[in-house]
């Protein structure tokens, strides 16, 4: 069984900042390729950004493209979601999730493909 806590999470005027952090409890963290979604109120859960095991390899929505980076570090067993042009249209549940994969360059788009999900973080961009 593996947690996924997220934090990093906040209020933030719209064109700025904000970096969201994962911590996993596993000491096998590069087994597992990573991926963050977002869920908005009234909406379905939507893909965000996607991390290769390794970190070679990254994957995003077109939606975030050129304004978030996905990144992680293994050591650390945390993948992050540094968010920048923060736009109102972001303001959504922030949830990162765990895949475990034996191929270390795949990016997983699919929410059925990951087994374990974090609880979530709140990140509201106001205008």
């Amino acid at each position: 069984q593996v947690q996924l806590v997220e934090s990093g999470g906040g209020l933030v005027q719209a064109g700025g900042s904000l970096r969201l952090s994962c911590a996993a409890s596993t000491r096998t963290f590069g087994n597992y390729a990573m991926g963050w979604f977002r869920e908005a109120a009234g909406k379905e859960r939507e893909f965000v950004a996607a991390i290769s095991r390794s970190g070679g390899t990254t994957y995003y929505a077109n939606s975030v493209k050129g304004r978030f980076t996905i990144s992680r570090d293994n050591a650390k067993n945390t993948v992050y979601l540094q968010m920048n042009t923060l736009r109102p249209e972001d303001t959504a549940v922030y949830s990162c999730a765990a895949a475990l994969t034996t191929q270390i360059h795949i990016t997983l788009l699919d929410t059925n493909r990951y087994q374990y999900w974090g609880q979530g973080t709140q990140v509201t961009v106001s205008s």
